[in-house]
């Protein structure tokens, strides 16, 4: 009896923790605002959920910019990194209903309306347009076990090839990260080793693309095979697009480059997954020359010879700013018009659908530099970090259906 009496109690014990272990699973993904007749809260949505928001009091900036985000390896804990005009903050946000701001790692100089963050290997390297800033090079395990948050935090070590950048790209494959719009190499890419990553060293540049505002580079594993394995940068360089090959630090040579109609301001693009095409925001055509948001997406299949796919107009006057692709999902922040999430498993016959946005901007769709700045889609939850210039940082999560 006294052997039947201890299993009952092991088998309600063990029930009880797995009952636990749900009801923390449920918590983790449970939104503070669900999209409901197309709102979350205040927010026009359709199709994602708002899981927490964190204003820019709490980040202790005044102005939004960048984001990113990082997974730690051990514990599979979830990070948001959080760039303002002031610093860059780091957010647990492993159960979003509960995120916990750890912490501020403060500009090196000055405060910037500009500030980039990217990850490698646990590292976070950051640059901003402030003057002298360099880059900042942070060891985001200080994030782990943290007993006292919100702490002022310090960088781990300094890179100071250059001053101010407008932006940092890196090809985590290679360990090399390529800053753009320095006043080193004509604002073309300036390239750093951070293979160890507490001594970055210089490793070159490109100056003959004059200046990049922003790159994708890759280790290409696309359809055009006489550049397989070799690392390829595809830079936005204000008036077009420019194909580089990167792997000879010290001999890029360029590929090709192509333009497009009504070119505004050439600003961002990113590869599909199979490097077949490239889609690309261009950030002043919709002011300039009006219509609905514009992406152009060019055919990347032939390296040497680049050409216009076509071009896909949104449903809002929004610029669109910064846009990302995971697997056939193109996430495009869009300013005003918050974050859209755009189908395009049907790009190859020129068709691409929305099927979900959250708006962060409720005001207005205009035309105007308020609103969405960045979005970060890349996390193993399905969470996806949004970066809002005037209310701070979101965590959205598609709805259950």
């Amino acid at each position: 009896m006294k052997k039947f009496f201890v299993l009952i109690l092991i088998i309600a014990f063990s029930c009880t923790k797995k009952d636990v272990f749900e009801e923390d699973k449920q918590i983790i993904i449970n939104p503070i605002a669900k999209c409901e007749n197309g709102f979350a809260g205040e927010y026009p949505c359709n199709n994602y959920d708002l899981l927490t928001h964190i204003t820019l009091d709490q980040l202790g900036g005044t102005a939004g910019n960048d984001c990113w985000g990082w997974v730690d390896p051990a514990t599979s804990k979830e990070y948001a990194i959080m760039c303002t005009n002031q610093g860059t903050t780091f957010i647990d946000i492993s159960d979003p209903a509960n995120a916990i701001v750890l912490g501020t790692l403060n500009t090196k100089t000055v405060n910037s309306s500009w500030r980039d963050v990217k990850v490698r290997n646990g590292i976070a390297y950051i640059v901003s347009e402030a003057t002298d800033h360099g880059m900042q090079v942070f060891n985001l395990e200080k994030l782990k076990n943290i007993s006292d948050p919100p702490l002022t935090f310090t960088e781990d070590a300094f890179y100071d090839g250059f001053g101010s950048a407008h932006n940092i790209v890196i090809n985590e494959e290679s360990g090399f990260a390529y800053a753009v719009g320095t006043k080193t190499f004509n604002g073309g890419p300036h390239f750093i080793d951070i293979n160890t990553p507490f001594r970055p060293k210089e490793a070159g540049g490109y100056a003959e693309g004059n200046y990049s505002h922003d790159a994708q580079v890759v280790t290409y594993q696309g359809p055009d095979t006489a550049y397989t394995d070799k690392e390829i940068l595809i830079g936005s360089n204000e008036t077009e697009v420019i194909i580089v090959d990167v792997t000879d630090k010290e001999n890029p040579v360029k590929i090709s480059s192509i333009a497009y109609p009504n070119i505004g301001y050439t600003h961002q693009g990113w590869f599909t997954d199979d490097f077949k095409y490239f889609l690309l925001g261009d950030e002043l055509d919709e002011q300039n020359f009006g219509g609905k948001t514009r992406t152009i997406i060019f055919d990347f299949t032939d390296l040497d010879n680049p050409l216009l796919h076509f071009e896909h107009f949104g449903a809002t006057d929004a610029i669109d700013h910064n846009g990302y692709v995971k697997g056939n999902l193109f996430y495009q922040a869009n300013y005003t018009a918050g974050v859209r999430i755009l189908d395009i498993s049907s790009i190859e016959n020129k068709n691409i659908n929305e099927i979900g946005y959250f708006d962060t901007h409720p005001e207005n769709d205009i035309s105007g530099f308020d609103g969405a700045w960045n979005v970060y889609p890349y996390l193993p939850s399905g969470n996806i970090i949004i970066s809002d210039i005037n209310r701070g940082l979101f965590v959205i999560r598609k709805s259950k259906s």
